[in-house]
């Protein structure tokens, strides 16, 4: 299908099962996204910073994961190192986002806990700031945004894709996509996905296998639409690369080169996931419509892994080795009802929804840490590997329930030119912690914390047009997180705290120029943090911080055949208030001030199907510390590539693809996030044809 504007998603909530909004002028993002409860809303009629990155993009940039995707994106930041053990972790507006918070089609929890593969993807959509109401509380309380994964359904056309792919330094694969549409109207949809992918990547030594496969089924009829998807992945790495903490006061030595493994070759980390979701919308009249979801993921995880600390600014670092072993089943849920109706001149899209959130996590093996000898990141030596004995005992350590209820009207007037949103949602959270890790101890399997505590949280939104092109918007949302667990070496170790809420006050520019869009949007993030205090040791909530920013966002194919996406973020976060008043107003750590993404597309002219492309990410310096005694340097990577598109002999497009990431090879630490530091990504070569029948 041929990219369209905006124009082809209507102003009004969507419905949100079936397929994506078309792609926006250019093709590499949507014309609209999911929005949450209120269903897919044309993005020039959100009254939110909201991007939703398309499959072809994922094609095109031949990207392996969401860290790979969101690369487009200057409002984010990959936490831990790319493609390493600890997955897709990000930031987004200066505040983590874990991976078991990232949704699949609305639902939190069910994805793999590391990195899920983009093969089943038609759509990566990011929503930055906290989303309470519209999706309510995530697993882990994620307040800088919301990742939501939209699977792939069938076209009206059929699809018959293979793409072999190659990845330095010696990986192989795979990626097969097929799918057809049946019935006299096209009702029912059929589409699989598979891919195999082995071998050595571009770090020394670091290998990683994954096998994917899934199948989704739809249906679309006049009054109700069906959805059902399958999916199973597994992983297995070894000297999969992970992340560094570093000790107080000394200075952050300079980066390694990139390529260069730190990790042990006897270090694995090997996961699987299954994953079943069903979504069904019901319109029990033209002006109201009855939805729900339900989904399941059951991932295991087994893996022998070293957490390493920096010990000073020679580069020697050293650290612990966990042999740990865990598995998590997760059920999540969610119910609704959209109405649409007029009171007078007032137009109202009225959705109330109750979800439900449910986790939990088991040892089958008992941990086993084991000290690991003194190393260097510039020059690494191989050390002898652990000798251990899996020890069974089957003992749960977290469980974790999120339930939710809540309500949004979304006040229309004067043909939609002024839109008024305002709801909230009620959310209770329910957290248990349990003794696991000593099985001769008295209290092995006992109750160490619990929390059971709900909060309101608000919304309102406006969104004003004064022209059919130009969006004005505002909004003040809320998001809700557990407080957490006090710390071993805390006076009140094990003690659960409340729960927390973070408000976010937005307002924002859109201009849709046809083909072209841009955005401004100034925000302010306020989240209370806990620490511990020095007087008391105590560790409590007695902190707050807050991230100040402005975002320029510009997508679109200006002209034809030049394609332009990426945008500025400019972030001043600060701790407000901390423990004994000791770091107010320091700059808060892993918050770069300056980030910039820009990525273009230009078609030669001198061959048909002949397309450059090319990639600048810029990050400013970062401080790991609340003291603003230790940073990390500012970094540019630079990426490239060509792709070049044919009729193949029996009459369908071939697509060649060659991508460098990294193209000057440069050395750098990516982000500072949760205590830790993560590396970069090295000097990548990404290979790959796409053959369509």
């Amino acid at each position: 299908m041929a990219p369209v504007t905006s124009a082809a998603v209507p102003s009004s909530p969507g419905l949100s099962a079936g397929q994506a909004p078309p792609a926006y002028a250019g093709g590499q993002v949507g014309s609209g996204a999911r929005l949450g409860v209120l269903g897919n809303r044309n993005v020039f009629d959100t009254p939110f910073n909201i991007a939703g990155y398309t499959n072809k993009l994922i094609r095109d940039q031949q990207a392996q994961s969401v860290s790979d995707v969101v690369a487009n994106d200057p409002s984010v930041r990959t936490v831990y190192s790319e493609g390493g053990v600890f997955g897709d972790t990000l930031n987004i507006r200066g505040f983590p986002i874990n991976p078991n918070d990232i949704a699949f089609d609305g639902l939190y929890g069910i994805l793999p806990q590391r990195s899920p593969s983009l093969q089943n993807i038609e759509r990566v959509e990011v929503l930055k700031g906290p989303s309470a109401l519209l999706y309510g509380t995530p697993p882990t309380g994620a307040i800088g945004g919301t990742v939501n994964l939209v699977p792939k359904r069938a076209t009206d056309d059929p699809i018959t894709r293979v793409t072999p792919f190659f990845m330095s330094q010696g990986t192989g694969g795979v990626s097969v996509d097929w799918g057809r549409r049946y019935g006299p109207a096209k009702e029912w949809g059929v589409r699989i996905n598979g891919q195999f992918r082995d071998g050595e990547t571009s770090i020394d030594k670091e290998r990683l296998q994954v096998g994917f496969g899934s199948i989704a089924l739809d249906y679309r009829g006049d009054r109700v639409r069906w959805s059902f998807d399958l999916a199973y992945q597994s992983n297995d790495g070894e000297a999969l690369r992970g992340f560094m903490t570093v000790a107080p006061g000394i200075v952050i030595p300079p980066a390694p080169k990139l390529s260069r493994n730190l990790s042990q070759p006897w270090e694995f980390a090997k996961g699987t996931n299954l994953l079943a979701s069903t979504r069904l919308e019901v319109d029990l009249s033209s002006n109201v419509t009855l939805y729900g979801a339900v989904g399941m993921g059951i991932y295991r995880e087994s893996g022998l892994v070293g957490f390493q600390q920096l010990l000073n600014s020679a580069g020697f670092f050293a650290g612990p080795t966990y042999r740990q072993t865990w598995d998590t089943n997760t059920y999540s849920g969610e119910v609704g009802l959209r109405s649409k109706f007029d009171t007078g001149f007032l137009s109202h899209n009225v959705v109330v929804s109750g979800s439900i959130y449910s986790s939990e996590w088991k040892y089958p093996k008992l941990t086993q840490v084991f000290l690991q000898g003194i190393n260097n990141i510039y020059s690494p030596i191989l050390l002898p590997a652990p000798v251990y004995t899996d020890i069974p005992i089957n003992q749960k350590f977290e469980t974790l329930q999120n339930r939710g209820v809540s309500f949004a009207d979304t006040i229309s007037a004067y043909g939609d030119r002024i839109q008024l949103t305002v709801g909230g949602r009620y959310q209770q959270i329910a957290y248990t912690n349990y003794q696991a890790m000593v099985p001769n101890d008295p209290s092995f399997g006992q109750v160490t914390s619990r929390f059971d505590a709900g909060a309101w949280s608000p919304a309102v939104a406006l969104l004003v047009k004064p022209f059919a092109n130009l969006s004005i918007y505002a909004n003040y949302i809320e998001g809700l997180q557990s407080g957490g667990i006090a710390p071993s070496y805390a006076a009140n170790a094990n003690q659960a705290l409340p729960a927390v809420k973070a408000d976010q006050k937005e307002i924002g520019v859109k201009y849709d120029f046809g083909r072209f869009g841009a955005s401004i949007a100034l925000f302010e993030i306020n989240r209370p943090n806990a620490a511990l205090d020095v007087v008391t040791l105590n560790y409590a909530l007695n902190g707050v911080q807050r991230n100040r920013g402005i975002e320029f966002n510009i997508f679109g194919e200006p002209f034809a055949g030049f394609r332009l996406l990426g945008g500025l973020a400019l972030t001043d976060g600060r701790l407000a208030q901390t423990a004994n008043n000791l770091y107010n107003g320091n700059v808060a750590p892993g918050v770069p001030v300056t980030t910039a993404n820009i990525y273009g597309e230009y078609d030669l002219p001198w061959l048909n199907g002949l397309t450059a492309t090319g990639r600048v990410i810029y990050t400013s310096s970062q401080f790991y510390d609340q003291g603003n005694l230790q940073k990390i340097p500012a970094w540019t990577r630079v990426d490239s590539g060509l792709r070049y598109t044919f009729n193949g002999s029996w009459g369908k497009p071939v697509t060649l693809r060659a991508n460098v990431e990294n193209l000057f090879g440069a050395n750098y630490y990516a982000t500072v996030a949760q205590g830790a530091i993560g590396l970069g990504r090295p000097r990548t070569f990404l290979l790959s044809a796409q053959f369509d029948f």
